[in-house]
């Protein structure tokens, strides 16, 4: 068993808690098709980097170590690691913005009109090959890999939080952390927010470069980038940017519409999906070979499928439903019914396949167009 297993399912949990709390709290619309997207934004691919990063890490420890870290006390290296990585973050992120090829990989995360935690797992899929030089410093120093994993993590864990729409203040911790009340300004499109509030965790970092900015009084945020992606197919989100960089073809994707299959809908087929993923972590450890490749590749090329339906595309329907009927027959081919809990997820998957088959075939997929169409 993958432990990572039991955040990721609270983590998902926490997702639809919030987008729900926002549309009873506060009246805001659930942008579902946004939330799914976030969702699927950096599956396995995303992972796969981070492992790579993680690999590259524990390269330059093992060769390239200046060994400092290792004379200090435990303490004193835990502490250390906890404020370098965050400094080292500050400056990651400064430079997303900064340099062109940087933000044509982290625009991804900016490109979400919505501020809830769903925007906090829309990344990427290359944004660790980007982590990789700044980090890397650290493994020079001599910070110990199982350091670098777990103060890494808790600082992610404080970036999602950071993304929380529900949470308007988090008391005394808006006055030395990063939380939503100060994060949300960084993803302001608004002139006076541009280019403000670059730190992970600390604010301090901001405050002492110059880039610390409140929310002004009078001044609503508005979230997003000016020349989005017009598209929910994470394929096309992850690498247009990239395209647009090099001055390369791009695909017509300017005037997509959307389906008009309800979007709960399509967001339910998400939730599912997820579930798979964490099915798929929790039994790391034991696919092996040809196994973990099978439902390592189901899972990536559904989001892209989902991502057409969301987009409109009758292609996504039909793949989707191919994909996910095949995926039970793949986990039960390979793993046999040893644990059928673990089934569920997969089983889920194929009856919401079939079903978005079945609603292409009775009615006509007709397609609306963005502006008309609505979120729940």
């Amino acid at each position: 068993m993958n432990a990572l297993a039991i955040p990721l399912l609270l983590m998902l949990l926490l997702v639809f808690a919030d987008a729900l709390l926002l549309k009873r709290i506060r009246g805001e619309h659930t942008p579902w098709s946004d939330v799914i997207f976030n969702l699927n934004s950096g599956h396995i691919l995303l992972w796969f980097f981070r492992g790579v990063e993680v690999a590259v890490f524990a390269f330059v420890l093992s060769h390239f170590s200046l060994h400092w870290a290792e004379h200090w006390h435990p303490a004193l290296v835990w502490v250390f690691a906890f404020f370098a990585w965050d400094f080292c973050f500050y400056w990651l992120h400064r430079l997303h913005h900064k340099i062109p090829l940087m933000w044509a990989v982290h625009v991804v995360h900016h490109e979400g009109e919505h501020f809830n935690l769903s925007l906090g797992i829309r990344n990427s899929w290359y944004s660790s090959l980007t982590s990789i030089p700044f980090f890397a410093v650290l493994a020079v120093i001599g910070v110990p890999l199982n350091v670098f994993i777990v103060v890494s993590s808790l600082h992610y864990s404080i970036q999602f939080y950071n993304h929380c729409g529900t949470l308007r203040s988090s008391g005394w911790l808006d006055k030395f952390m990063v939380t939503p009340l100060h994060h949300r300004v960084h993803h302001g499109l608004n002139p006076e927010y541009i280019d403000k509030n670059f730190s992970g965790t600390l604010l301090i970092w901001d405050k002492l470069f110059g880039t610390f900015q409140r929310e002004l009084p009078g001044v609503p945020i508005h979230y997003g980038v000016e020349d989005s992606v017009p598209t929910h197919n994470p394929f096309w989100a992850n690498n247009l940017p990239l395209l647009r960089l090099l001055k390369w073809r791009q695909p017509a994707l300017a005037g997509i519409t959307r389906p008009a299959m309800p979007q709960p809908w399509i967001a339910l087929g998400g939730l599912f999906l997820f579930g798979a993923v964490i099915y798929y972590v929790h039994r790391q450890g034991t696919w092996q070979g040809s196994a973990q490749l099978s439902l390592f590749a189901l899972i990536f090329l559904s989001t892209l499928a989902l991502g057409g339906i969301s987009d409109g595309r009758r292609w996504g329907v039909m793949a989707w439903s191919a994909l996910t009927m095949a995926s039970p027959l793949v986990m039960i081919g390979w793993y046999g019914l040893r644990q059928p809990w673990g089934c569920l997820p997969l089983i889920l998957l194929a009856l919401h396949g079939l079903m978005s088959l079945g609603w292409m075939f009775a009615k006509p997929y007709r397609l609306q167009s963005a502006s008309s169409a609505t979120d729940v």
